[in-house]
């Protein structure tokens, strides 16, 4: 079994590894210290099973799984045990909660072969917003072997195309392969309103209302221009001026 740990701590990452050579089969493919190593390596390896600490600088062990998907196992490790239901949630085949015992570990990794021998696959991951809860405070989007973080004060409007959404913010673009309907349910409705079947709009980023015939159009402070059907309008008419 090939298993990369991933955890900031020298000594935790020290104790899967100590617990880990008690299992002759277990080849220890990578270790990463943070969540962006953790992702190119997880991508990168693909390996059957990763022990993945929650709270890491950076990003957290619930950004880790989004970005790197579904190709593997996961273990959560952590010391704070109100993140077990999430962990459930995207599907890890089990969370061991610090500090564990030779046999909990043991039993972690029990479960997580006799996964890999049902070939059960991490089906879906829940996205961050949902599992905290709470709108989305930021947004995260793979680029090849970068990651962008973007805040989501940062983004004037999101565009739909095809299986991607496109992120608008500080004049630049930035593809996704998210649905707008899913990334719309994520979102603060305070903030962001989905003004037209393709397009969601930061209402901050509104300067004015434009209209011609038939037709209404958000003027962006940067002056992008975003459509606006009827039933946008209605939403957006009494929130900017």
């Amino acid at each position: 079994m090939r298993v990369i740990i991933v955890d900031d701590e020298d000594l935790a990452r020290g104790l899967v590894r100590e617990f880990l050579a008690a299992h002759a089969d277990i080849d220890i493919v990578a270790e990463c210290a943070n969540g962006f190593d953790a992702v190119k390596a997880i991508t990168e390896l693909v390996p059957d099973l990763v022990f993945l600490d929650i709270q890491m600088p950076k990003l957290d062990g619930f950004e880790v799984v989004e970005l790197a998907g579904r190709k593997t196992h996961y273990i959560f490790v952590t010391a704070y045990d109100q993140y077990a239901l999430k962990a459930f949630e995207v599907h890890a085949v089990d969370y061991l909660l610090k500090p564990y015992s030779q046999q909990r570990f043991d039993e972690a990794l029990a479960h997580a072969r006799a996964s890999l021998r049902a070939g059960q696959g991490v089906d879906a991951v829940v996205a961050d917003a949902a599992l905290r809860n709470k709108p989305l405070g930021r947004i995260l989007i793979r680029d090849g072997a970068r990651v962008h973080v973007i805040g989501v004060d940062k983004i004037d409007f999101i565009e739909a195309q095809d299986d991607y959404v496109q992120i608008n913010s500080e004049g630049k673009g930035y593809l996704k392969n998210q649905r707008l309907a899913d990334l719309e349910s994520q979102l603060d409705p305070d903030v962001f309103v989905r003004v037209h079947r393709s397009y969601i709009v930061n209402i901050g980023s509104v300067s004015r209302i434009e209209q011609g015939k038939d037709t209404h159009t958000a003027i962006l402070h940067d002056g992008a221009r975003v459509p606006i059907s009827r039933s946008g309008y209605q939403k957006v008419k009494n929130l900017v001026g």
